[in-house]
């Protein structure tokens, strides 16, 4: 059977790929200190490690109790606006974090190692869908500290022989489809689930941020892909490792604008969405459209919930059957 350590498999996307793993009957250990994720996440039979990836003697005991198939790593700071306020704290924290992982790795003969990488590498992309060969130009520290990563398992590789599967996400939207799992993250930040709440009357009215940019609406486009979605990608990830590595662009290569989302919502939910507009935030690209044609090509791997109300479907009767999230 195989056996997989996820750091950060209590967390949103974190926790939708170790209820894949599981599905298909495979040995999970969640690495986790809890700080963003939920115990109530954790499956019941998959064993959580409560633990900081800053501790070199926690990963160092992980690591050495057993053979591992490979190492899954999602513990990360990752909010964009949280990065420019303290870049220093988070290129330590995710540098740090992942170079100490990645090194445990090696020493102790893990094969295949997969980086939940980011779209933010791309910062202000010069063209659009971005395939993997666009250029890398980080706009913020988040994005710097992921490009960082990427290098050093390229070294690892090259050095080392630790085959890894780069997967950089665009925006991760969608909660399980069987209802086990969702969004829950504290303070909230993602457009989904904002806008889900202000429609619930749950949260003031939505802010949304620049309506003067240079597309149909005004308002930016981005690229939402399901969190199963995701799963599914890791997965198809995971067999292409078995003598090179591989970096993945993952999205729907279909974009919304945030008053797409919100009608999508309010479609799905049968209410209004309540919402302000605001001025634009620093450093907002216009567009981020994934061109995912590289892993479909290669894996076979397809968005099975490729339109976005089917997407904000599964949020929405998670948020209903969860008022107060994982509490």
């Amino acid at each position: 059977m195989p056996r997989y350590l996820v750091t950060g498999g209590a967390g949103f996307v974190g926790s939708h790929i170790v209820a894949a793993l599981c599905d298909r009957g495979d040995e999970v250990v969640i690495f986790d200190n809890l700080s963003t994720g939920h115990r109530a996440a954790v499956p019941a039979g998959v064993r959580l490690i409560e633990a900081d990836l800053a501790s070199q003697q926690a990963v160092d005991d992980a690591l050495a109790d057993g053979k591992w198939d490979a190492v899954l790593h999602f513990a990360a700071l990752s909010l964009v606006g949280d990065s420019m306020r303290t870049p220093l704290y988070y290129l330590q924290a995710n540098i740090g974090n992942g170079l100490r992982l990645i090194d445990a790795c090696i020493r102790n003969g893990v094969p295949r190692f997969i980086l939940s990488s980011t779209a933010a590498l791309f910062g202000m992309p010069d063209r659009t869908p971005i395939d993997e060969l666009a250029r890398i130009d980080p706009g913020n520290p988040y994005g710097e500290s992921k490009l960082v990563l990427e290098r050093a398992l390229f070294w690892a590789d090259q050095i080392h022989g630790l085959r890894s599967a780069v997967l950089r996400y665009f925006n991760a939207a969608g909660s399980d489809p069987d209802g086990r799992l969702g969004e829950d993250h504290r303070p909230e930040t993602h457009l989904v689930p904002l806008a889900i709440d202000a429609a619930m009357g749950r949260r003031p009215p939505l802010q949304v941020f620049g309506t003067d940019y240079p597309t149909p609406d005004g308002t930016c486009i981005r690229d939402y892909v399901h969190v199963s979605d995701l799963a599914t990608a890791h997965l198809a990830a995971l067999d292409q490792l078995d003598d090179r590595s591989v970096t993945y662009n993952l999205g729907s290569a279909n974009g919304h604008s945030v008053l797409d989302v919100l009608r999508s919502v309010e479609r799905v939910g049968g209410r209004p969405v309540p919402h302000t507009m605001a001025p634009r935030r620093p450093g907002d690209p216009p567009v981020l459209v994934a061109a995912s044609g590289k892993i479909t090509a290669e894996t076979g791997w397809q968005p099975r919930f490729a339109a976005l109300d089917d997407i904000v479907a599964t949020a929405w009767r998670w948020r209903e059957a969860h008022p107060h999230g994982y509490c």
